[in-house]
């Protein structure tokens, strides 16, 4: 238990440091509209655009990725119960409200870096793009208030390796 101890410490210092920051008002606003960016009928909307132009097996592996993604998604979430920045910490409210009780994985991050990792073996030409906006998915849930840093890292890996393997498996 005193490694969770330690992470959860580490956290709270990294999350404090974030908020503390100068520019943060600035940095939550544009928050907002960076992780709008990663809410799921945005990915939908991409998938159908894959689909009409002929990328049939990027949207099969998307959609199957994406099944696998929030089902692993839901299992740590419903799993680790941990809980938002707003309720570890005392006085200190986020920016927006969640749309769900639990902070850990952060889903916005998780589907970011699968959209990036997937759309970026199709294009490799927008791999620095997509990455670079997948990291600011994960940066705009720290500085809306609604993540800890580990829950971003963590959505990131579950990302990746979700369309990792799913890359692997059906293309």
């Amino acid at each position: 238990m005193n490694i969770l101890q330690n992470i959860h410490a580490f956290d709270v210092q990294t999350f404090s440091w974030c908020m503390a920051r100068k520019h943060r008002a600035k940095l939550t606003s544009m928050g907002r509209a960076v992780s709008f960016t990663a809410d799921g009928p945005l990915y939908a909307a991409l998938a159908m655009i894959l689909w009409f132009t002929g990328y049939h097996t990027l949207v099969l592996i998307m959609v199957l990725g994406f099944t696998l993604e929030r089902i692993l998604y839901l299992i740590l979430k419903r799993g680790f119960k941990r809980n938002r920045p707003a309720d570890a910490l005392d006085n200190f409210n986020s920016f927006i409200i969640p749309s769900d009780q639990f902070s850990f994985p952060s889903g916005h991050t998780s589907g970011a870096f699968f959209v990036a990792y997937c759309v970026s073996e199709w294009f490799p030409g927008l791999n620095m793009m997509l990455y670079l906006w997948a990291m600011n998915v994960g940066l705009s849930r720290i500085f809306l208030g609604v993540h800890f840093p580990t829950d971003t890292v963590i959505g990131a890996l579950l990302g990746s390796a979700c369309a990792a393997t799913m890359i692997g498996v059906l293309a």
